[in-house]
């Protein structure tokens, strides 16, 4: 993690160094080809007017024009002759064919040439060298930079090593890991999907838990069955013995597969498949299974026809199981807020203190743990086959006695 934040760090730096070599560079190298020729003849004519003729006021005046202006100063004779200066020497210029312009470069710097119209030259160079000054303005600017983006570069990495902590945190073990959310920039998008991870890992963690204990616990009792009848049949053949353990390798089969299903709608929240499914001719289907009436109207919704079947087939066989042998009606219809199936039995009921935990796995009501029939995974399977299909479940009471379980797929599933 250090070496990220040395590295973006270090990017800021290297940004400003390149762009100011490259305004060094270009300035130094720029050529005035594009400037119209002959744009200060008029200059050169005054400065020709100015001049005096006798050496010593040539010199006079261009030491003063040198203090003046701050410039170096020479003038030359047409044959590139030196006639005059002030200050420091000034490179002369450069062969006819060799100009390209107003500007030619010197040893320090660029010099200025002015043609006057009696064909002398005056090389003109500020005192001060102008890339040193430049040189000056972007070391001061690259290290404000340097300055400004450690701060910057530290704030990200920071949070990004905290991250990183949770995240071992969670490699570790602690599946309650998560870390603070800060800004709304990329770092605290992926600080969201961690902790959009770490919760639903939890969420799996927890509930493959007390799947595994629930289910461990409901293994024994038709697994202890067994055991009793397979030791009292080695002492003399009782065919009611043979019944008891083809129903509980029954029990026992069907508590695999849906432990199994159960196993693999938490693993994923896509569908396998999705076709168009007639939910009342799969309600018939099912519903004569029972001997249940079913009425209402052929609606296609898009889904898995093995799931949908399963989560039919579990609400019948509920109703059938808690219905103390009443009827079982189901319909299907269609309203503005989509399509519900409903399947109603005359049963005893569920009291309205366990009516909100019945979607729990191994959740079992009071007058069934005491009949010992079910396991308590037909309804919680049913509550996740309607969530994979963006559907609600829900249980009413039936009037004037029993229970009713309603199912809504959304309109355009």
């Amino acid at each position: 993690m250090r070496r990220l934040y040395f590295r973006i760090y270090l990017h800021f730096v290297a940004i400003i160094v390149v762009f100011g070599a490259v305004v060094a560079i270009g300035w130094m190298l720029r050529s005035h080809d594009d400037e119209p020729p002959h744009q200060f003849d008029t200059v050169a004519r005054l400065v020709a007017r100015a001049l005096p003729e006798t050496p010593a006021a040539l010199d006079a005046t261009l030491r003063q024009l040198s203090e003046d202006f701050r410039l170096r100063l020479a003038l030359y004779r047409n044959d590139r002759v030196l006639i005059a200066s002030a200050g420091a020497p000034v490179p002369p210029p450069p062969e006819p064919e060799q100009i390209s312009g107003d500007w030619h470069g010197g040893d320090s710097g660029p010099v200025f040439l002015l043609r006057l119209p009696d064909g002398r030259w005056l090389s003109a160079q500020i005192h001060r060298h102008p890339p040193r000054r430049l040189l000056g303005l972007l070391v001061v600017l690259a290290v404000i930079v340097a300055i400004g983006a450690w701060p910057l570069a530290r704030r990200i990495t920071r949070r990004l090593e905290r991250l990183q902590t949770r995240v071992d945190a969670l490699g570790a073990g602690d599946l309650g890991a998560r870390v603070d959310v800060e800004g709304s920039d990329e770092v605290a998008a992926l600080a969201k999907s961690f902790n959009r991870a770490a919760a639903r890992i939890e969420s799996l963690v927890s509930v493959q838990r007390t799947m595994l204990a629930s289910a461990s616990h409901e293994l024994r009792s038709p697994l202890a069955r067994m055991r009793m009848a397979i030791e009292l049949l080695a002492t003399a053949p009782r065919p009611e013995l043979r019944e008891r353990i083809e129903r509980d390798v029954l029990e026992l089969d069907s508590l695999i597969n849906e432990l199994l299903l159960a196993s693999r709608l938490q693993m994923s929240d896509d569908l396998d498949t999705a076709e168009p499914v007639d939910l009342l001719a799969l309600a018939a289907e099912e519903g004569a299974r029972v001997g249940a009436v079913v009425s209402g109207e052929a609606m296609n919704i898009p889904g898995d026809r093995r799931l949908l079947r399963h989560l039919v087939r579990n609400l019948f066989e509920n109703a059938h199981r808690h219905g103390a042998g009443t009827a079982i009606d189901a319909s299907v219809r269609s309203d503005d807020a989509g399509v519900l199936l409903r399947i109603c039995d005359r049963g005893p009921g569920i009291p309205e203190i366990e009516r909100r935990r019945i979607f729990d796995p191994f959740y079992r009501v009071t007058q069934v743990r005491e009949t010992g029939t079910g396991v308590g995974l037909g309804l919680h399977l049913v509550k996740m086959i309607a969530e994979r299909h963006q559907a609600t479940v829900e249980h009413r009471p039936n009037e004037p006695a029993g229970s009713c379980f309603e199912v809504r797929f959304p309109l355009g599933a």
